[in-house]
């Protein structure tokens, strides 16, 4: 018996010495078998987030939900501002399955409207607070809300639109106690004289896991937004994640995020299903962030896009380690920022994770490598049927082979990440758009008749196993034969010292196929533009295709909400000084500089006399 005890350890061992991320593997899929069955439990009893917050209250009423500011409410007070809330929209005449957009910044109203809705059966369709004029009307229409509930400071934005919204007999309210505006009615006074007392369930009693529960917008980097339908279910999965990291009830969780996207929103359930305690803030500030952890005594952070790197942009503090974080999770943390974070704020554990709203599926960097978002494991693959396929740049489509059927990508190679759509990972879709619904599904992958989500984004698996994101399909483009990759030329332009920040893409040039590269880029504080350097490290680090041709210093870069990159505007404008008033450049090889770039250049380039 012992001789067989002796030789299980040494083959463990050996296991494990082969495969060190083995047991992080196995406990990872058990983790997500486990949610899942959780789920599948509460779809048969109908169980929904709302559910669990009505039990929190009971179970602790007194423990605080959310810390605003100076401002402390419980899970007691939430219940209740929320039945107000709930009340107002019963008698505005408002019923089960209708929907309700919200457009108001990160304050306590926002939940207590959202809890408000629930109650009643109704969806909610946060908007983005910094839209206007026609993105605003496509917005609000994509939901087919009925209504429209807008913060105070926003009901110029509101007046700006509200014709077209009164032409279709759209109900609006203003978060104020009196309202300037004829046909817009008033919400806090009706709010304030609004009984407390719980929400009867029949209010709801059509409601399931499979209805509406939230309409999350698409961010808009390259069109308009489109409504995401995530259902009771859906948010399930999403407020999950949190349990997966070791998230535990007595933590304490920072959002700075906006509440109308994904992950700030995830925020926010994923205390109700912890049972924990929110510290929200209206905007995030970099200067503020710290002060604010330990005021609060926060223990998990939330990250997106660019906000580690402007953290680890603030002047440097003795004070930086002073702090209770524990763990960060979020996406789009660079590696170079992943280790400068550490490096500088201590031993907080990084769990990138990789997800789209609209998604059937996420990754989550469990094993805590740098600048991977996941780990590919046949397990994970069985469980969760994904696979990364072959992308013809050039033409925008997946390559397939002479039966029709896509390739798989080799080890290494990106490739575009597509997952199995079946009963248990649906895909719900965008509201009122099947045109676009369509568009995410792709048919015949591995076999006729089989059709997967097609995530729009292209990954790559290293050696290990470790999965790293590389860019989005429309980020990508082609240059003298070669694929280039926005995201790492971004990376490699940002380690000169005088660029703080890059956005990179492709623009076409007369004559010339694909698309050469070009990056708008703001300076570092007190910098001035090192053409000379920037030129010697480009050529260092990146190969010939990769260099961008053209330069365009900017004061700031246009992002969305979310800290996402805009370029659909900067491609339109391309290399033009004739459009373009911010200071342009030219890669010059033979002067072994990025001159600037003057009409005389831009003709030559155009007429093809300047070869690039």
């Amino acid at each position: 018996m012992l001789v067989w005890i002796v030789f299980a350890a040494v083959l463990l061992l050996a296991l494990l010495f082969r495969h060190p991320h083995f047991l992080q593997d196995v406990r990872y899929v058990l983790y997500r078998l486990q949610t899942r069955r959780l789920v599948l439990g509460y779809y048969q009893t109908n169980y929904s987030i709302l559910d669990r917050f009505l039990d929190t209250v009971k179970a602790q009423p007194h423990k605080p939900i959310l810390l605003y500011e100076d401002e402390t409410f419980t899970y007691q007070d939430a219940d209740e501002l929320s039945n107000k809330a709930a009340r107002v929209f019963l008698l505005s005449g408002l019923k089960e399955g209708d929907t309700v957009a919200l457009l108001l910044g990160n304050e306590p109203m926002f939940v207590w409207l959202w809890l408000g809705l629930a109650k009643i059966g109704c969806s909610a369709a946060p908007l983005n607070y910094n839209i206007r004029s026609r993105s605003l009307l496509h917005c609000f229409s994509c939901s087919g809300a009925t209504t429209l509930v807008a913060a105070e400071e926003l009901q110029d934005a509101v007046e700006e639109v509200l014709p077209s919204l009164l032409e279709q007999q759209i109900t609006v309210f203003i978060l104020a106690d009196r309202c300037r505006t004829a046909d817009v009615k008033s919400f806090k006074d009706k709010m304030s004289q609004a009984s407390s007392e719980p929400i009867s369930k029949d209010l709801r009693s059509h409601l399931t896991l499979q209805s509406p529960a939230v309409y999350i917008y698409t961010s808009g980097t390259t069109g308009l937004p489109k409504a995401a339908v995530v259902s009771h279910a859906k948010l399930w999965g999403h407020s999950l994640l949190l349990s997966i990291i070791g998230v535990k009830a007595k933590d304490v969780i920072y959002i700075s995020l906006p509440l109308y996207h994904t992950a700030g929103f995830i925020g926010i359930t994923a205390t109700i299903e912890r049972g924990m305690t929110a510290v929200l803030r209206n905007k995030f500030s970099a200067s503020q962030f710290w002060d604010d952890c330990r005021k609060y005594n926060v223990t998990i952070i939330q990250y997106i896009g660019e906000i580690m790197r402007y953290l680890c942009n603030t002047p440097k503090k003795l004070s930086d380690r002073n702090h209770k974080v524990q763990i960060a999770i979020g996406n789009g943390i660079r590696p170079d920022v992943w280790r400068d974070f550490t490096s500088r704020f201590g031993n907080v554990q990084i769990r990138e994770f990789y997800g789209a709203t609209e998604g059937n599926f996420s990754l989550v960097n469990y094993s805590g490598k740098a600048g991977a978002v996941g780990r590919d494991t046949f397990l994970h693959r069985m469980l969760f049927p994904y696979s990364l396929i072959k992308y013809d740049v050039d033409n925008e489509r997946p390559v397939r082979d002479s039966a029709g059927l896509c390739v798989e990508a080799d080890k290494g190679e990106p490739g575009l990440l597509v997952c199995k759509i079946s009963a248990r990972t649906p895909f719900a879709g965008y509201a009122r758009d099947l045109q676009q619904t369509e568009k995410k599904k792709l048919r015949d992958v591995h076999k006729k008749g089989d059709v997967y989500f097609n995530t729009g984004d292209l990954l790559r698996v290293d050696k290990d196993n470790f999965i790293y994101f590389q860019d989005r399909v429309g980020d990508t483009f082609r240059w003298k034969g070669e694929n280039v990759a926005t995201t790492e030329v971004a990376e490699i332009l940002t380690l000169v010292g005088c660029i703080k920040e890059a956005n990179v893409y492709g623009v076409e040039v007369p004559g010339q196929e694909g698309r050469a590269g070009m990056a708008a880029v703001t300076l570092s504080e007190g910098q001035r533009f090192d053409s000379a350097g920037v030129f010697e490290h480009v050529e260092k680090f990146l190969p010939s295709y990769a260099r961008p041709r053209f330069l365009r210093v900017q004061s700031s870069i246009d992002v969305t909400g979310t800290f996402k990159h805009l370029k659909v505007k900067l491609v339109e404008e391309g290399f033009d000084p004739n459009q373009i008033a911010d200071p342009l450049f030219f890669r010059d090889e033979k002067d072994k500089n990025y001159v600037p770039l003057t009409l005389d250049i831009f003709d030559s380039v155009r007429s093809g006399k300047i070869k690039i």
